[in-house]
């Protein structure tokens, strides 16, 4: 129940859904009225003790019981975590109607401004997205066997009240890059939400899903609204190719992409509140 997992949990508990997930920190998580079950450190992650983690019992009975289970766990070398973890409960469950998954647009190569859509090949071959596939394959082979539904949710970065670029900016955290022609999508995290709930509510099997926002932006454009937003100054501007960034940013900025959502909106009948990131910064910038 990190970022995008609390707000589609809190979305859920408004329409009456009891809803719980795993936490690294039940001590340090917000009084919100949602169940949170703790995890012992190292379980999700690329560590010898996470093939050794063990659920405890609160989370066990949960998973059992529960009728959607939705995994926004970052994947390993193995594939998924969470779901090598707690597969013997899944498995068991009598309860279990749809698993949803959320992996990333990041498992699409570059395609130089060019569009993908829910069609598209699934074709980059560097090692996060040889490990976001392998989870999606994995979390639908389970739903298979199952003859239970399914969702991935492949997703441009996240953005929102508390994770955008006013706060980037306000703690000196914000990077200037420029790399002539980059544009991408975005996606609010309470439009992601809407659409989880959406597709809980569809249950098809299988499913494939790309919500994002109306409008491909340039990094630097969104950094420059923000400041104007909030009465920042920009920081120095750094090519995407400059040493000085690290290996992991360059590998982020290499390639560009637009996303093509209109399958998602109307298999969904969704669209995003947040229609750019422009609603979505004001937004931030009021609360």
């Amino acid at each position: 129940m990190g970022y995008a997992g609390r707000h589609v949990a809190a979305l859920l508990q408004s329409l009456g859904v009891v809803c719980s997930g795993t936490v690294r920190d039940v001590a340090a998580t917000p009084e919100d009225g949602l169940v949170r079950h703790g995890w012992v450190p190292g379980a999700f992650g690329d560590h010898a003790e996470s093939s050794r983690a063990e659920p405890g019992s609160t989370l066990r009975e949960a998973v059992r019981c529960a009728d959607a289970v939705l995994c926004t766990v970052p994947p390993d070398h193995g594939g998924d975590p969470a779901l090598r973890i707690l597969a013997a409960e899944l498995r068991d469950s009598p309860a279990l109607r749809w698993v949803g998954y959320l992996s990333s647009t990041a498992v699409y190569a570059d395609r130089d401004g060019g569009w993908v859509d829910e069609q598209s090949d699934a074709d980059a071959v560097d090692e996060t997205a040889r490990r976001r596939l392998l989870a999606e394959r994995q979390w639908r082979a389970l739903a298979r066997d199952m003859g239970i539904a399914s969702a991935v949710f492949r997703l441009p970065g996240l953005y929102g009240r508390g994770r955008n670029a006013l706060v980037q900016l306000g703690e000196g955290r914000a990077r200037h890059v420029l790399k002539p022609g980059l544009v991408f999508n975005r996606l609010h995290v309470e439009d992601l939400a809407t659409a989880v709930v959406a597709a809980m509510r569809r249950a098809e099997p299988e499913a494939l899903y790309l919500p994002c926002d109306d409008e491909a932006a340039a990094p630097q454009a969104v950094l420059a609204y923000a400041a104007a937003l909030g009465g920042f100054e920009m920081p120095p501007a750094v090519a995407w190719d400059d040493l000085s960034l690290s290996p992991a940013l360059r590998r982020f900025y290499a390639g560009c992409k637009r996303i093509d959502s209109r399958g998602t909106r109307e298999a969904l009948q969704w669209a995003p509140r947040f229609a750019t990131y422009r609603e979505g910064l004001q937004d931030a910038f009021r609360g």
